[in-house]
């Protein structure tokens, strides 16, 4: 993944248990991760997500691989085709059955499970807290920069299977049964090589990232996951009586910066931001409307014509990510008000360590870009050696040392946390949440992003936000 190289096979749905003892006084703790990537790439091994860090810790770790792309999240509407959709989500639900089943063999404790994921993990975790499939199996969980209710965890309808078959040489028609026997006679290399290429200059300019990830699926099943919108399964989701941590990082943005820098179009294009849920509703004149609104919240100024490139990738971490995450809280406060609920907000800018940000932006600029925790929780292939006096160091110890107590106790706090505890979120008349900033200091403050998120709230009436 992180060479961009395609690599695997199909018989590819393995689980990988790491546990440094086989015995203790009583049964570990268990941590299952889930992998992201947008749904379009990925994997559990080591060059990417290595247990070292967790293992310094009384804990079982589980890492676990799913389906991706088309051959995960091809949906098809005919009902005797048997292919709804979402079947990377339902390699998820049976590693959960898996792990739960037979995880006390590895001295891990089936009764205390913590699932948690980034980006599009993060998003598959949330769905497997509204789903039916997985009531019970797992305990708490951690949502690292991605939620349920982000855009790109909801693939719209665009024909998109009979797309793939026309990019790979179909010429027949859009039936599902002709689509399906057309695809079915190609390789899963060949399938994996171009289903990303349906996508259209104008489809990624509107933010439609991937042709296939989550569906609601268009008939129910016996293994159904998704039966109707992911909001709408946040009332009763059997996921709101677990505790939960969820949070994101202070420049989520900068992972559009590649895709930005090539296509400068989106600078100019305001109303291009504003959410398609949201431009489709709304008349030519409503959209230009919530468009000099956006203006003035960021630039002081409802006539500003272009945005520069930082400052678009400012606006896109709160469209991507952090207004998504803002409304999951929001949720939680409402469906799951006994559960505890705790906020965080990852802020350590390193010059070295920091991924994902040198992977995407190379040396160019600085800031926390989405996935650049990920640095901290896991050892790597480009990780490199550090003083155990270091920042970085430091971080690593303090990331690790809250993600296992939560899974623990189900409270982040401890010993890392005694010069400033991590407050449970409550309730607030302005939706400025209290968050746990995590940086070179870790402290308690309001969310930094709040003023700029409140904007993004008044886009929606107040049921369609969560």
């Amino acid at each position: 993944m992180i060479m961009g190289l395609m690599e695997g096979s199909e018989d590819c749905l393995y689980l990988n248990v790491y546990a440094k003892s086989m015995e203790s006084a009583k049964p570990l703790p268990v941590m299952v991760w889930i992998y992201g990537g947008g749904f379009q790439k990925g994997e559990a091994s080591r060059d990417l997500y290595s247990p070292d860090y967790f293992m310094k810790h009384p804990v079982i770790l589980v890492t676990i691989n799913y389906r991706l792309g088309a051959l995960g999240f091809l949906s098809l509407k005919d009902p005797k085709l048997d292919v709804p959709g979402n079947a990377g989500l339902k390699d998820q639900v049976q590693a959960l059955r898996w792990i739960s089943q037979n995880i006390a063999h590895f001295n891990g404790d089936p009764n205390n499970i913590t699932l948690f994921g980034e980006s599009a993990g993060a998003a598959s975790t949330h769905i497997m807290m509204t789903t039916e499939q997985t009531r019970g199996l797992f305990h708490k969980a951690i949502l690292q920069s991605g939620c349920a209710l982000s855009a790109w965890a909801d693939t719209p309808d665009r024909n998109w299977a009979y797309r793939l078959a026309q990019q790979m040489g179909y010429k027949g028609s859009q039936a599902d049964a002709d689509v399906l026997q057309y695809l079915s006679k190609a390789s899963a290399r060949q399938i994996a090589s171009v289903d990303q290429d349906v996508v259209t200059q104008d489809e990624m300019r509107s933010f439609y990232l991937f042709a296939f990830g989550p569906v609601v699926e268009p008939y129910e099943t016996s293994h159904c996951v998704v039966p109707k919108p992911h909001k709408d399964m946040l009332t009763s989701a059997w996921g709101n009586s677990i505790p939960v941590i969820v949070g994101g990082n202070s420049f989520e943005g900068l992972f559009s910066y590649q895709l930005v820098r090539n296509d400068p179009w989106v600078m100019t294009h305001f109303d291009n931001i504003i959410p398609n849920e949201v431009s489709e509703a709304c008349t030519p004149e409503q959209l230009q409307q919530l468009v000099r609104r956006l203006k003035q919240v960021y630039f002081g100024d409802e006539k500003r014509e272009r945005m520069e490139l930082l400052e678009a990738l400012y606006i896109f971490s709160h469209r991507q990510i952090w207004h998504d995450l803002h409304r999951m809280v929001m949720a939680r406060l409402s469906y799951a008000p006994s559960s505890a609920t705790y906020l965080y907000r990852f802020d350590f800018d390193s010059s070295h360590f920091n991924q994902f940000r040198w992977l995407v932006c190379g040396n160019r600029v600085r800031g926390v870009s989405h996935a650049d925790e990920l640095s901290y929780l896991f050892y790597n292939v480009l990780a490199t050696k550090l003083n155990k006096s270091s920042e970085e160091y430091i971080t690593i110890e303090r990331m690790v040392a809250m993600w296992t107590a939560f899974a623990a106790n189900s409270d982040p706090n401890c010993y890392v946390t005694d010069s400033a505890k991590w407050s449970k979120v409550e309730p607030t008349s302005n939706g400025a949440h209290n968050c746990y900033n995590i940086s070179n200091d870790m402290e308690m403050m309001a969310l930094p992003e709040a003023k700029a998120l409140a904007v993004w709230d008044t886009f929606y009436k107040r049921e369609s936000l969560y």
